[in-house]
């Protein structure tokens, strides 16, 4: 019976020493890091690859993760400036750089990092309205970052960004802030239509303004051409009596001429004596017409004196 039990001691023995030899080989994945303690002391990082270890000696304590890791911060109540209650959430985003740090130097650093967003996140929503919550997310985010990262640094955690994913304020201010939003939608309607309507009356204007212009010019430049055309009949008419009168001028001055001028001109005399013989008509005339001979001989001295 005792050689049973002897049997079962050394074979339970070997098996733990066993296993003992075998997880001290350890072989590690990247972007992964193992702590190991030697006799409870803190001795090295293992980073990725095969690593064999002292058996009884060396113990694997933490495995830390090199990745970035995305952390839900719970919501909570902040309290604005203007004494408005919200609920805010949020996830921070962080990366382990120094393994010893996030080991030895804090219990919890992932529980350490959301209580220290918290409360952040109460304090620059505390700074703030409740419209510039809404409106200053990006700030806010970059306040948070920058007092958590500087806390984390002694951790030996990065922190990559924060991001602000719901801010709910109670339902009465919901309501008010609907209401406001309505109105200012109106606003903008009624003054985008203004607008249009004041565009829209200059335009006309515009056009109106630009047609009477037109047509001024128009009428200014059909006036020049009347005026052009009036003037060129004019000369042209000149023209023509000049070179008439040249003509018979030159007529005159040949055999026969004064004499063809004469009968021309009696001619006339009688046709302009003929339309006189009208009885409601009555004529002063300087001299006595009806006798041809005197005026013939009148015309003939006026010319000869010439």
């Amino acid at each position: 019976m005792s050689d049973t039990i002897a049997i079962i001691v050394y074979t339970i023995i070997f098996i733990y020493i066993a296993y003992k030899f075998i997880i001290s080989v350890r072989i590690v994945p990247a972007q992964e890091v193992l702590i190991v303690e030697r006799l409870g002391k803190y001795h090295k990082t293992l980073g990725a690859g095969f690593h064999l270890l002292i058996p009884f000696l060396d113990k694997v304590v933490y495995n830390v993760s090199l990745k970035e890791e995305a952390i839900d911060v719970p919501s909570q109540i902040c309290i604005t400036r203007d004494n408005v209650q919200v609920k805010v959430d949020g996830i921070i985003y962080m990366k382990v750089i120094d393994p010893y740090k996030a080991v030895y130097h804090i219990n919890d650093y992932k529980y350490a990092l959301i209580q220290l967003a918290q409360t952040t996140m109460r304090s620059v929503f505390g700074d703030l309205d409740l419209d510039k919550t809404f409106e200053e997310r990006e700030s806010l985010n970059a306040k948070i970052v920058g007092v958590v990262d500087e806390a984390a640094d002694h951790w030996g955690v990065k922190i990559m960004r924060y991001e602000i994913q719901n801010i709910t304020p109670p339902e009465r201010v919901l309501q008010s802030m609907e209401k406001q939003m309505t109105a200012e939608r109106e606003k903008r309607a009624l003054i985008a239509k203004s607008e249009g309507d004041k565009l829209s009356r200059i335009n006309r204007s515009e056009g109106q303004k630009q047609e009477m212009i037109n047509e001024s010019e128009g009428e200014k430049q059909r006036l020049i051409n009347e005026a052009e055309g009036e003037v060129q009949e004019i000369l042209q008419v000149a023209q023509a009596t000049a070179e008439g009168i040249r003509q018979i001028a030159n007529a005159i001055r040949k055999n026969g001429g004064e004499h063809a001028v004469m009968m021309k001109i009696a001619n006339e005399y009688l046709v302009k004596l003929k339309r006189l013989a009208n009885k409601e008509t009555e004529i002063l005339l300087p001299m006595d017409f009806t006798n041809l001979e005197e005026v013939l001989k009148g015309l003939e001295n006026f010319v000869n004196k010439k």
